[in-house]
C-alpha cells in the first residue's frame, strides 16, 4: 500500500466513524427538546423520562464525537501538511467558528444534565436549545471547509500560493448552503430512524406503554420530515453540482457521453472501460429534467474530460444509486408509518419490524452521500486548483498508522455501541417532587 492509498484510506475509515457520531451529535438534541417541550405542555411523566434518557444519549455522542474529531484534526496535519500549507489560512476560519459552537454546545450539555433539579423546568428547557443549535451549527460550520473544497473561491493562486484571501472564502463558496442543507437533513433523518428503529424493537417485545409509543411518535415526526425535505434539497443540490461539478454529476449518473435529453438512469453497473451501464433502468429525459428543468436540456458526460480528470464512475454511481434508493424507502417507511397511525394501525408487528428493519437504511444514504460527494471530486483534494497526490504527505510509514487510527475509531465505535446499549435498557428514572402542570406555565408546582 503506498502513502497516497494508504492516507485516502485511513481518511475514509476516520470520516465513515466520525459522521455517524457527528450525525447522532446533531439529530439526538433536537429529539431531546421536542421530548422536554412536551413533559411541559402536558406534564405527562413519560416525556421527561425521554428528554432525560436522550439527554444521556447526546452527552455520549458529544463526548465520542470529541475526542474522533480531534483525531481527524491531527491526521489533517499529518497526511495532508501540502494541502494544509495552501489552504489552511483558508478553511481555518471555518475551523474556528466550529471550535466555538463546540465549546458553547459543551457548556449547555453540562447545564442541561446537572440541571434537571436545579433549574426551573421552563428554563431548563431553555437550556437545551443550545444544544440543538450548536449542535447543528458545528456540522454546518465543517461542511463550509469542505464545501469551498468542492468550489474554491476568494483568493487567487500567484506562483503556487493563494494570494488576497478573503476571511469569509469557505461560507462564500456556493455550495455551502446547499450542502449545509442537505447534509443536516440527512443526520435528522439517520438519527431519527434509528432512534425508531430501537423503540419499534422494545414494542415488538411486549412494552407497548405511552414511553415506547411517544419515543417512536417523536423519532419518527422528526425523521419523517426531514426525509420529505430531503428530495427538495436533493434537486438544489443535483442543479447546483450540473453547473460547477460537471465531472460529478456525469460520473453519479454513469452518463459517458454528452447528450441532450439525457435520460435519468435507475440502477445499473457502469463499464468504465467500455463505457456502457449494464442492467440500468432509462427514464427519457429524466436526467434535463431534473438538473435544468427542461427536458432537452443538453447534460455534459464525462467524453468532455480527460481520462485522468474523470472521477470513479463505479464508486460513484453505485454510491449515488444506494443513497437516493435508501432516501425513498425511507419516504415510504415514514408514511406507512402516518398512515398506520390515523388508521389505529402503528402497533402492527408488520409495521414495527419494518422500522426496526429499515432502522440503518438513515446512516447508510449518509455514508454513501459523502462517498459520492468526495469521490465526485477525484482527482482533486481542492476542485480544479490542487490534485489529492499533491497534497499528501511525502513521509513513508501512513500504512503503519492507517492501522493504528483504524483501532482507534474501531474502539470508539464499538465503546458508544455499549454505552448506547446499556442506556437503552435502562428502566425510566423515578419521576422528581415537583411536575409542572399545563396549565401553570412551565412553573414549579407545589
Amino acid at each position: 500500500m503506498d502513502t497516497l492509498t494508504a492516507a485516502r484510506a485511513q481518511m475514509e475509515v476516520s470520516l465513515a466513524f466520525h459522521m455517524v457520531f457527528a450525525a447522532l451529535g446533531i439529530g439526538m438534541p433536537l429529539l431531546m427538546v421536542v421530548a422536554e417541550g412536551l413533559w411541559l405542555r402536558t406534564g405527562s411523566e413519560h416525556y421527561r423520562h425521554l428528554a432525560r434518557k436522550w439527554g444521556k444519549a447526546t452527552a455520549l455522542t458529544f463526548a465520542v464525537g470529541a475526542v474522533s474529531g480531534t483525531a481527524l484534526s491531527f491526521e489533517l496535519g499529518l497526511l495532508w501538511p501540502r494541502f494544509m500549507a495552501f489552504a489552511g489560512g483558508i478553511v481555518g476560519p471555518a475551523f474556528a467558528l466550529e471550535g466555538y459552537a463546540f465549546f458553547v454546545e459543551a457548556v449547555f450539555v453540562g447545564l442541561y444534565l446537572y440541571g434537571w433539579d436545579r433549574l426551573a423546568p421552563r428554563a431548563h428547557w431553555w437550556a437545551g436549545i443550545p444544544v440543538a443549535l450548536s449542535g447543528m451549527a458545528s456540522g454546518v460550520l465543517v461542511v463550509a471547509a469542505n464545501a469551498w473544497m468542492q468550489n474554491p473561491v476568494g483568493f487567487r493562486v500567484v506562483d503556487g500560493r493563494p494570494m488576497d484571501v478573503s476571511p469569509f472564502a469557505p461560507f462564500q463558496s456556493p455550495a455551502w448552503l446547499q450542502m449545509s442543507i442537505h447534509s443536516t437533513l440527512s443526520c435528522y433523518v439517520a438519527t431519527g430512524f434509528a432512534v425508531a428503529g430501537v423503540y419499534a424493537v422494545g414494542m415488538l417485545r411486549g412494552r407497548r406503554d405511552a414511553y415506547h409509543r411517544s419515543a417512536l411518535g417523536i423519532a419518527l415526526a422528526v425523521a419523517t420530515a426531514a426525509a420529505v425535505l430531503q428530495p427538495l434539497s436533493g434537486d438544489l443540490s443535483a442543479r447546483h453540482v450540473a453547473r460547477h461539478q460537471p465531472a460529478k454529476l456525469a460520473a453519479a449518473e454513469a452518463l459517458f457521453r454528452t447528450r441532450a435529453g439525457a435520460p435519468l438512469l435507475v440502477g445499473g453497473i457502469p463499464d468504465a472501460r467500455a463505457e456502457t451501464v449494464r442492467w440500468g433502468i432509462e427514464i427519457p429525459r429524466g436526467l434535463s429534467l431534473l438538473v435544468a428543468h427542461r427536458p432537452d436540456a443538453a447534460v455534459m458526460g464525462l467524453d468532455r474530460f480527460a481520462p485522468a480528470d474523470r472521477p470513479n464512475v463505479t464508486v460513484a454511481h453505485l454510491a449515488f444509486q444506494v443513497m437516493v434508493g435508501c432516501g425513498f424507502a425511507l419516504i415510504g417507511l415514514g408514511g406507512g408509518y402516518w398512515l398506520a397511525r390515523r388508521r389505529g394501525q402503528a402497533e402492527g408487528a408488520w409495521l414495527l419490524r419494518a422500522l426496526a428493519a429499515g432502522s440503518p437504511l438513515g446512516f447508510l444514504a449518509l455514508e454513501a452521500g459523502w462517498i459520492v460527494t468526495e469521490v465526485g471530486r477525484q482527482p482533486w483534494i481542492v476542485q480544479g486548483v490542487m490534485r489529492t497526490r499533491d497534497g499528501v504527505t511525502p513521509v513513508a510509514g501512513v500504512p503503519a498508522t492507517f492501522f493504528g487510527f483504524a483501532l482507534l475509531y474501531l474502539l470508539l465505535g464499538v465503546a458508544l455501541a455499549l454505552l448506547l446499549r446499556r442506556l437503552a435498557t435502562g428502566a425510566p428514572e423515578p419521576a422528581p417532587l415537583a411536575v409542572p402542570a399545563p396549565h401553570a406555565g412551565g412553573r414549579r408546582v407545589a
